[in-house]
């Protein structure tokens, strides 16, 4: 019910639903709030949402992470900055993020920036000119999950390095144009790099499908399967 409440907007019936539960709400349904208010950004029930998770679950780097970019979204940068800050006092590791993918029945891993793979150079070449393709049918990066210490051209670039563009480079140079792209990251897939699939699928007319830590997408002709709600 929180899950469903949450993704109509309906928020605040989503926290009256919680209090008045018979039993205490776990992980699940705090988390489904939160998650919640990453589509639809909400920062006292963020908060309270938030509050509650690190209570049940203090050392989920994921929860922090997400608060983090919620925060960010709604434009307050300081406490964003907070979250990161209060992660390191609680010793709390954010686990690194990967995307693997399977080809001729051997997997390869990438990781943000990778360059261990033998088609780098290629790589990076294939995924500039593909990156100026989604823009011309409409990509506008979301630096929201950029770094923030830096400037904005620095942001973008560092945006197009995330693991799953990469992966889907590598898959797209690698396998025939009718087959699909197959890939597996091991945290949730980031906001912006789950819009840039979807406009890689339409400019390509590829089939993706992307099993992240929470479900599997996938992505036709600019469109997924979640409803952009994950």
């Amino acid at each position: 019910m929180v899950d469903l409440l949450g993704r109509a907007g309906q928020l605040e019936k989503a926290r009256e639903f919680i209090e008045k539960m018979p039993i205490k709400p776990d992980c699940s349904v705090w988390g489904s709030l939160l998650g919640a208010c990453r589509i639809h950004p909400d920062a006292k029930i963020t908060e309270l949402a938030a509050t509650s998770l690190f209570e049940l679950d203090p050392q989920n780097s994921g929860r922090y992470i997400l608060l983090s970019n919620i925060y960010t979204s709604l434009g307050k940068i300081e406490e964003a900055h907070s979250i990161r800050v209060l992660m390191r006092k609680r010793g709390v590791k954010k686990i690194a993020g990967y995307t693997v993918i399977e080809l001729n029945n051997k997997l390869y891993k990438f990781l943000v920036g990778d360059c261990s793979n033998p088609q780098s150079d290629l790589i990076y070449r294939e995924l500039e000119r593909l990156m100026d393709r989604i823009k011309e049918a409409g990509y506008v990066p979301n630096t929201n999950f950029a770094l923030h210490d830096v400037e904005e051209e620095t942001q973008v670039k560092s945006l197009y390095m995330h693991s799953e563009k990469l992966a889907i480079v590598f898959g797209l140079i690698n396998t025939r144009p009718e087959s699909t792209i197959r890939v597996h990251k091991n945290l949730r897939v980031c906001g912006d790099c789950h819009t840039a699939t979807k406009f890689i699928s339409k400019v390509t007319k590829r089939k993706i499908v992307m099993r992240d830590s929470h479900r599997f997408h996938h992505f036709s002709d600019g469109e997924c399967s979640c409803g952009d709600y994950w």
